[in-house]
């Protein structure tokens, strides 16, 4: 998890819809720790996510090591790749927030092995697609499994949200 300042949750659909303007293949990967309750929350939107969107869009369960997934991705070539991972963004427990790399550069992690940041630049060189990280605050995040209730809403909510963005 990251820390995030000055998010404001209520921007989240349309600033998806207009990130995801023109895109012709999305790479959604879903980052966190199942051993650490909400920090499993963009997993847990990638699995939701299963057999509801195109083949346009490439689903990854890249729990704590995402850089495992680099080859999939770019192999995928996809014009946009949307990373999902719980973030510290000040807010109440489901709010969420899409973040440039930029923004999260240079922030230290807990549950990664490699920074978001870093992983974003390799991203970036390697497929020449728009990256970006939707950020969701988590309530709880000590050592346990299972999302709590705000977060297991806010995963079925995101999860619909995207299904109506994502390319057909």
């Amino acid at each position: 998890m990251r820390k995030i300042h000055g998010a404001d949750a209520g921007e989240t659909e349309e600033s998806l819809r207009t990130w995801l303007s023109g895109a012709k293949k999305v790479a959604i990967a879903g980052v966190g720790s199942s051993l650490r309750r909400d920090d499993f929350v963009g997993v847990q939107i990638v699995k939701n996510l299963q057999n509801k969107v195109s083949g346009n869009v490439s689903l990854l369960e890249c729990e704590t090591v995402p850089e495992s997934f680099l080859e999939p991705i770019s192999d995928f070539k996809p014009t946009h790749v949307l990373i999902i991972d719980a973030a510290i963004l000040n807010l109440k427990p489901g709010a969420s927030r899409l973040v440039t790399p930029e923004e999260i550069a240079g922030v230290p992690v807990s549950t990664h092995i490699l920074p978001l940041s870093l992983f974003s630049e390799y991203l970036t060189e390697m497929t020449g697609a728009k990256v970006a990280l939707l950020a969701i605050q988590p309530k709880e995040t000590a050592f346990g499994e299972g999302l709590t209730e705000e977060l297991e809403k806010t995963a079925r909510d995101l999860t619909g949200l995207l299904i109506k963005v994502l390319p057909k």
